[in-house]
């Protein structure tokens, strides 16, 4: 976790104070869009992060530990996730050919079409919400 940042030389005023509960309020409606649609495909939101972690992997090995890294989860809380994954034919494991000890993970066909679809909804939503967090991210200036 990241340090506290110092102390800033300038106070915060009530137009500061609404900037950030509205930023957070965005981010808030964003996530429950995200956790609704991943409900809706039978995933929880970890499982769909999960799945878009492991897609997005192509510059890192898929492991575990990756997945734990990227969820900011326990690694055996990670290995839990996975293994419901796996159990839900989403994903497969593959000893790597540098360490047999270590599985790198791989999207099943079905699990990439799943998250084609969700990623191309949170796209769009993004895109929608893009002028909105644009301006809240202005207003902290």
């Amino acid at each position: 976790m990241a340090p506290e940042p110092e102390a800033m030389d300038t106070q915060l005023n009530d137009r500061d104070y609404a900037a950030l509960a509205d930023f957070r309020h965005a981010l808030r409606q964003f996530m429950a869009f995200s956790e609704a649609r991943a409900a809706a495909h039978g995933l929880t939101p970890q499982q769909h992060q999960a799945l878009l972690a492991i897609r997005a992997s192509a510059e890192h090995p898929a492991t575990v530990g990756y997945v734990a890294e990227r969820l900011v989860l326990k690694p055996h809380s990670a290995t839990g996730l996975v293994d419901r994954l796996e159990a839900l034919g989403l994903v497969g494991r593959n000893p790597s050919p540098a360490d047999c000890r270590v599985a790198l993970l791989k999207l099943t066909p079905q699990a990439l079409d799943l998250l084609a679809q969700l990623s191309a909804t949170h796209r769009q939503e993004i895109i929608r919400l893009r002028p909105l967090l644009i301006a809240l991210l202005e207003r902290l200036d």
